[in-house]
Order: C-alpha cells, then sequence, then structure tokens
C-alpha cells in the first residue's frame, strides 16, 4: 500500500472557493416606512449597510456599518433574510448577503449620513423601495417583511426564492 499525499491544513483552505460578505438593517419607522440610503457611488438605493470585515461575524458587520452609514447604533436582531447570488461580470466572485431586523426608529436619535459615501436618506413605502433599489435588494424588501411578519427566515438565491429557477 502506497502512502497517500495530503495537503497540509493550509494549503487545504487555500484552495477553497471564496464569496464576498455583506450584511445590511431593515430599519422601520413607527409608520413602517423602510429607512433607506443613497450612496454616492450606485446609480440605486440601498438598505444601510456593507461589506463585512475580515474575522467579523455578520450580525457586528451590520451593526457597524449602520453606525458608521447613519449614526444609529442598533442591534442587529432576528436574521430575516440570506440570499446567495452568483459571481458575474462585476464580482468574480459569489457574494452572500444577510438582511438583519433592526427594529423601528423612533426619531430619538438623529440621524446622521456617512458624508463619505451617502447623498441622502428616506423612510419610504413598500412599493416606493422596490422603484428605488436594485433587483437583487428589491426582492429582498418584501421577503424580509414576510420574515418579519412569519418569524420565519426566507433564504433566496440569485436574489429569488429557492423554489424559483435559480442558476445553478
Amino acid at each position: 500500500m502506497t502512502e497517500r499525499e495530503w495537503l497540509s491544513t493550509e494549503d487545504w483552505y487555500a484552495s477553497l472557493p471564496t464569496v464576498y460578505l455583506a450584511a445590511g438593517g431593515l430599519i422601520t419607522d413607527t409608520s413602517g416606512r423602510i429607512l433607506l440610503v443613497k450612496p454616492s457611488y450606485r446609480p440605486y438605493w440601498l438598505f444601510p449597510g456593507g461589506v463585512v470585515e475580515a474575522d467579523e461575524a455578520p450580525h457586528r458587520g451590520c451593526e457597524r456599518e449602520v453606525l458608521e452609514e447613519v449614526g444609529l447604533s442598533v442591534r442587529a436582531g432576528r436574521l430575516l433574510v440570506s440570499d446567495w447570488v452568483p459571481a458575474d461580470a462585476e464580482r468574480p466572485r459569489p457574494n452572500m448577503y444577510f438582511l438583519f431586523d433592526c427594529g423601528t426608529y423612533h426619531g430619538d436619535a438623529p440621524i446622521r449620513l456617512q458624508e463619505e459615501e451617502l447623498v441622502d436618506h428616506a423612510f419610504v413605502t413598500v412599493e416606493e423601495g422596490v422603484g428605488l433599489l436594485s433587483a437583487a435588494s428589491a426582492a429582498r424588501l418584501p421577503a424580509a417583511l414576510e420574515a418579519r411578519a412569519t418569524g420565519e427566515t426566507r433564504y433566496l438565491a440569485a436574489s429569488r426564492p429557492t423554489d424559483a429557477d435559480v442558476p445553478r
């Protein structure tokens, strides 16, 4: 019997595929409107949030990004939506997006925009939000509201429910 060559743990991990991680927060006002932000670097609006840093848990990345972007200290509550988005011409790796329930804004703290990245914010209705968001984020919005209402996290693949025709 010949001895088999094994990869070192370091080499094995280095050989695995990687993904980008991003996390955002669903924040609503007391009327149920959704907080969105308008970045200076995209043509569409976004949920407050951003890229998760190395060695940072997604819920902590969400809290950090919301604080940085809009000046609100929130607790990332229950995971509402996870969305796996395949690589494409813009992204050489897949993206995993997490949308957390960050509660209701009661107006008790001012919203302060991160001027380096954001040019505006608004509390919008679902219909308005779907029109302002990218196609991927627009799909996450009703899924997040459904998850908040039912208590069941929604998993999307390519920003569609998993029972839809998802690219493999």
